[in-house]
Formats: structure tokens, sequence, C-alpha cells
């Protein structure tokens, strides 16, 4: 099966591809921010989960 292409249907389908080219990258961008700020809280709830550890050996051993 042939198909013509109009000038203007491709234009569309490559205007159309274009954004979502720059979807994907935003996108893409996105997650990785979203990914940092995961790990970053995954961190700062491990010193705290230590810390609280820690008070908690200190309450059950008020001697040291």
């Amino acid at each position: 099966m042939e198909a013509e292409w109009t000038q203007e249907a491709i234009q569309r389908i490559t205007t159309e591809n274009a954004t979502l080219k720059q979807r994907v990258r935003q996108l893409t961008a996105d997650n990785r921010s979203f990914d940092e700020r995961l790990k970053a809280a995954r961190s700062n709830l491990w010193f705290q989960d230590r810390r609280v550890a820690d008070l908690e050996a200190q309450i059950a051993d008020p001697v040291t």
C-alpha cells in the first residue's frame, strides 16, 4: 500500500514529533530530579532513624 504524504501532513507530523521529543526530555529531567529528591529523603530518614535509636538507647540506659 502506497501512501501519498502532503506537505501539510509531513509538517504536522514533524512538529508533533519535535513536541513529543521535548516532552520526553522534560519528563526525563523531572524523573532525574524526583530520583535525587527520593535519595536525599531516604538518606535523611536513615540518619533520623540512627538518631532515634541512639536516643532510645540513652533512655533505656540513663547512666551513660
